[in-house]
């Protein structure tokens, strides 16, 4: 057997070791050859179809950054778990090193078991990524919303330049691995595993400042988004604030809760619940840090795409314009406009939607103020199913234009109750009464007064020069999002009218949400698949820690056993303390997207909750099944040990 066969066979060998690094790698291979696959697809190359150039140009530049962040979280990946993987093989280090084994040959050694893991999973994940490039193809068009989908061709570019870029982040793992292991004394190497480890110990200030932070982290965001207070500076610092009290959380309040539950006797000297204490103090202190990362990563990977998926949900399209269409013609002719009117009631009736129509005529006083009649407005009140509203000669409401606003009223109310109107000669204060907190204006964008029909008349009847106003005329459809066809079929019937094409505007709020949907199929790709990778790299750190300890676990259960530790016993001892590695992290990235959904849930109209649930249930289920699977192979390495 020469040197190379040796190498091979230890990674052969230690297949338990290395599974879930090669996984990890070959997982982050494949979505990285997944994104490369979309960016040279030949019909993305002009960007998405049907979209504007502009949010085409966003989503391919997405895409390539993407590539970056998996690329670069996955090299700090690979080196957290190559150091984890040196720290387990030190003895073996050692042992190697006295049978004569030089530096050299050493470092050697690991470079090419390093190269081989690395080759192995870049084939591995390119090839899991071709074989099913037409279902990620075929799942790409429906999240981008193009209609006629995207052919399966061969990947050429994305296979060379996935291959390209692992192949050098790997060699520079297997050169880094060699500077890694330079450290220690021989003797160091060889008694690595029977270091003592100091009693941990954590401070009840620093335990008590963790909870400070993260609840002054969690007050700043929700001030953020309850007050309306869009400071980015707030936002962040936020985030600052929960991150560090998370790190306290973990390094020290996890320890000094455990040394609180050592001193309750009645509790603590209970059946296992000593050897299960004392062990959980000890592996939440030794994995504090790990802990740590896992609940920033997961909780980053849960808000990302649950944000994503509010995004795209429909509701937000109907946030700002409430209408399925909305019509207006910039010219005098009645008749053309009587046409297009038809057409859409024609064709939302041969379809059998029901529809509730109204229309409004906006006035803008010389102080550029637009003013709404209050029987048009009512009539809008009406197709969205909102009550009437009465007013008096000189009493006004104030109807928001924007979502922003609308918050803003929502939040503070009026910030003035009476309003100067100027129209030529005739001057008029109007006492405004209340400020509305729902949109009923079609494409308002500004805000409006909505006044008597008295006034409305006398302001604009003082106007001595001829005016032309602008009349919108809206349609409500409650099931909007089914109105697809429909609206097709009438933009084809106005499109027939060509010498008028620049003579009005139609908008479809179908249409709107469709393109919101290609632009945010991007982000939901991107987000998704990110956060899926992240919270792989998160699993795999919880195994990297648990079986890096195994051997010292190995020890200590022959050691408890033969003073008559049974199996049950060390199946609940070790249930106990696998569910708070796997999962106390995941609680507690859990409450910190949760206050990050609460937040989010201040700023938009409809409701997010169903959104949240499939992300947790998702990520959960995920997790569930690898504490399953875990816990499986590590209860059966120990009760070998134990027999």
């Amino acid at each position: 057997m020469n040197f190379r066969q040796f190498a091979v066979n230890n990674v052969l060998r230690s297949k338990r070791t290395y599974v879930a690094h090669f996984l990890s790698s070959a997982f982050s291979v494949m979505i990285f050859f997944t994104y490369g696959l979309l960016a040279f697809h030949p019909n993305l190359k002009d960007g998405i179809v049907s979209s504007s150039r502009t949010m085409s140009t966003l989503g391919m530049m997405g895409m390539q950054v993407s590539q970056y962040i998996v690329f670069i979280f996955s090299f700090f990946f690979l080196l957290y778990s190559v150091g984890t993987f040196i720290k387990m093989r030190k003895k073996e280090f050692g042992i190697l090193l006295i049978l004569g084994m030089s530096r050299k040959q050493l470092n050697r050694m690991l470079f090419i078991e390093n190269i081989l893991i690395g080759v192995a999973a870049i084939i591995t994940g390119i090839g899991i990524g071709f074989v099913f490039s037409k279902l990620i193809l075929l799942i790409s068009s429906k999240l981008l919303a193009v209609d006629n989908g995207l052919p399966f061709y061969f990947p050429g570019k994305a296979l060379l330049l996935t291959a390209g870029a692992y192949a050098v982040l790997f060699l520079l793992i297997a050169s880094f691995s060699s500077v890694m292991l330079r450290k220690g004394a021989l003797i160091d190497l060889v008694k690595a595993e029977d270091s003592p480890k100091p009693q941990p110990k954590a401070s009840p200030w620093l335990a008590l400042l963790a909870i400070v932070l993260i609840g002054a982290g969690y007050g700043l965001v929700m001030i953020f988004a309850v007050l309306q207070i869009f400071s980015i500076p707030l936002l962040f610092g936020g985030v600052v604030l929960v991150i560090i009290g998370t790190y306290f959380l973990f390094t020290q309040f996890s320890v000094f809760f455990m040394r609180w539950l050592q001193k309750k006797q009645r509790f603590f000297f209970r059946r296992t619940n000593l050897l299960t204490i004392s062990e959980l103090m000890y592996r939440i202190k030794d994995n504090a840090v790990m802990f740590f990362l896992v609940s920033i990563i997961s909780a980053s990977a849960f808000t990302g795409i649950g944000t994503t998926l509010a995004i795209g949900d429909p509701g937000l399209s109907a946030m700002e314009n409430p209408y399925a269409y909305t019509y207006s013609a910039y010219h005098e002719d009645q008749k053309f406009a009587t046409k297009h009117l038809n057409i859409i009631s024609k064709e939302l009736e041969k379809a059998g939607i029901d529809y509730s129509q109204a229309s409004v005529t906006p006035f803008f006083d010389d102080n550029w103020l637009k003013l709404i009649k209050l029987s048009e407005y009512n009539s809008l009140l009406l197709a969205l199913g909102h009550p009437e509203e009465t007013l008096g000669d000189s009493e006004g409401i104030l109807t928001p234009g924007s979502v922003s606003n609308k918050n803003k009223y929502r939040i503070n109310g009026l910030d003035s109750d009476q309003i100067k109107l100027l129209s030529k000669t005739v001057e008029h204060n109007v006492n405004v009464i209340k400020a509305e907190t729902f949109i009923a204006i079609p494409l308002a964008y500004d805000d409006a007064l909505v006044i008597s029909d008295v006034l409305f008349d006398k302001l604009t009847e003082a106007q001595d020069e001829e005016i032309i106003y602008q009349t919108y005329h809206a349609f409500y459809i409650p099931d909007w999002k089914n109105t697809g066809d429909v609206s097709k079929t009438i933009a084809d019937s106005f499109n027939e009218d060509e010498e008028k094409e620049n003579s009005y505007y139609l908008n479809s709020l179908y249409f709107d949400w469709k393109s919101s949907l290609q632009q945010n199929g991007m982000l939901l790709m991107t987000s998704g698949l990110i956060g899926i990778v992240f919270f792989t790299f998160a699993a795999s750190f919880i195994y990297f820690r648990l079986y890096s300890d195994l051997s010292r676990d190995e020890q200590q259960y022959r050691m408890i056993a033969k003073v008559g530790l049974s199996r049950r016993e060390l199946s609940k001892m070790v249930t106990r303390q696998l569910i708070i590695m796997f999962f106390l992290p995941m609680l507690i990235a859990v409450v910190h997207s949760g206050v990050a959904f609460v937040a989010l849930q201040q700023l938009v109209d409809f409701s997010i909750l169903s959104h949240t649930i499939k992300i947790f249930i998702f990520f959960l289920t995920v997790q569930i099944i690898y504490f399953f699977v875990t816990r499986w192979r590590y209860l059966d390495r120990l009760y070998k040990t134990i027999e």
